[in-house]
Formats: C-alpha cells, structure tokens, sequence
C-alpha cells in the first residue's frame, strides 16, 4: 500500500495536502523541522475506515519518529491565502506512542469531515469532499513559541511581526495567552517589544495528551525571547519567503535553544 513517505519526499499536494508539501519544500531546502512523515488522503481514509492493512503501515512508518508525536492535519486546500482552516481541523499533539497514531489519524479525518468544518468549506467556495492527508512528526518540548508574519498583516508594512509565550505554541494560536509581541524590520532591527501577560503556559503529559500549566509569577511578563532569538527568527523569515514567496504566516518553536520551523502558509486575507 502506497502513500506515506518521509516529509522530504512530499512533492504533490494533491496527493499529501498543502500543509505536507509546504513542509517538504522546506526540508528539501535545509530548514530546520522536526522529523516526520506525510500520509496521503487514501490511506487515512483507509485508516478512518478501520483498515487493518492502513493502520499498520501508519504505525510502523511513525515508529522511526520516536515519542511522543504531533499529529496534524494536512487538507489539499485547507491553507491558501483565502481560507484558513485553523479550528476546523483537529491537531493532536502529545501521542503518546505509534500503537496511537491509528486513532489520531481517524479523529482528524472526521474533524475534517465533520458539520462544521463541511459549512466553513461552503462558506468559503469549497464544495467537493476534502482529501484530508496527514502530517505526523516528532513533538518538540519547547521553552517558548508562537507565530511570526513575514509582513505586518495589519498595517502591511515590510516587517517582521512575533507573538510568543511558553511552552508549546498552542497557547498563542489559541488565544489562551497575551503573548510577547515584536515588530522586527527585515534589516534585523528591532523595533518594537511588549511584554505579554503568559499566566499558563501549555505543556505535554507523560500519559499523553497536554496540560495547562500556571506560569511562575518572574515569568508572566518576562520576555521569552532575547535578541539572538529575535535575530534567528528574521532569518528564518527570509528563509521561508526564498522558498515559499512573499507575506507568509510562520509558526515556529524554539527546544533546547534550536529554532524549527513547524508550519509556513499564506497570510490569510482579512475576512476570510
């Protein structure tokens, strides 16, 4: 049964989804992600329909990555620079074994397919039946992550915008946190920093699945990034645009110092 390859060899998003393809793109190119393999929609639908044959093959092709595993989903059209399917589609981070990944693969294909996520597809064009691919990779523990826009999605200015906190990156995307926000000009200048109010921080369980954790009282308003931390992430901007192309939204997480790169996709139109 064909169709889980390593990240590097995910070259067709019609096959694997644009969120594997643009993370394979980046691997071909030497940036620094966490290992992984691409499922393609076959063989998770395969899976979500109780496939013997599937869900030992996504098992035995997780079982090089280690655990615990992140588990994301990877849409052919869930990320352009119309749509965005952040919320729909379900992340799992923290599974906790390769034994575990059939399940995950299965409760990300009905995410994809449930209600919700159906309506939202209408609501934007979309009105084939998604093929929903699989993104599975080793889950970094990070001291701090977020998100960066390789150009202001406010104001549209040609610099470099940073929301970080503790932990894992979920808190910022999710909105549970007020992160550290930073304006960056492409030149590596900083230009603006303002402490957040980071009063959880969210972190994995060794049982599986994550926790919110209160953040130590010194830490709540302390900055999570220091100028040579500001200065990777510009160049990983300019990275990513000499791979992707211009106005690109990053997320991003920095474990034991190393910067990896965990997701690159089109910064969504306003509205959308």
């Amino acid at each position: 049964m064909r169709g889980v390859v390593p990240l590097v060899k995910a070259r067709d998003d019609s096959i694997f989804g644009s969120k594997a393809v643009g993370l394979g793109e980046a691997a071909r190119a030497g940036r620094p992600l966490p290992p992984g393999v691409a499922l393609s929609g076959s063989i998770v639908e395969a899976v979500a329909s109780g496939e013997e044959r599937a869900i030992k093959k996504v098992e035995k092709s997780a079982r090089p990555l280690g655990a615990p595993l992140a588990v994301r989903s990877s849409a052919v059209d869930e990320d352009g620079a119309d749509a965005s399917f952040a919320g729909q589609h379900l992340t799992l981070l923290n599974v906790p074994s390769c034994e575990a990944v059939g399940a995950a693969v299965r409760d990300i294909w009905w995410s994809a397919n449930s209600d919700s996520a159906i309506t939202y597809r209408q609501r934007v064009g979309l009105f084939a039946r998604p093929s929903v691919g699989v993104v599975v990779q080793a889950l970094l523990d990070p001291e701090s992550a977020g998100v960066m826009f390789t150009r202001n999605p406010i104001s549209g200015a040609d610099e470099r915008v940073i929301e970080a906190s503790w932990g894992l990156g979920e808190a910022v995307v999710a909105g549970l946190v007020i992160p550290d926000h930073y304006r960056v000009d492409r030149s590596g200048e900083v230009l603006e920093r303002i402490p957040g109010l980071k009063k959880i921080a969210i972190r994995t369980r060794p049982e599986g699945g994550t926790v919110e954790e209160e953040v130590a009282a010194e830490f709540v308003e302390r900055l999570c990034l220091d100028a040579d931390q500001l200065a990777e992430l510009n160049r990983l901007a300019g990275l990513c645009e000499d791979v992707y192309g211009p106005d690109r939204d990053i997320e991003w997480a920095f474990a034991e110092r190393q910067l990896y790169l965990l997701q690159c996709r089109a910064i969504t139109r306003a509205g959308s």
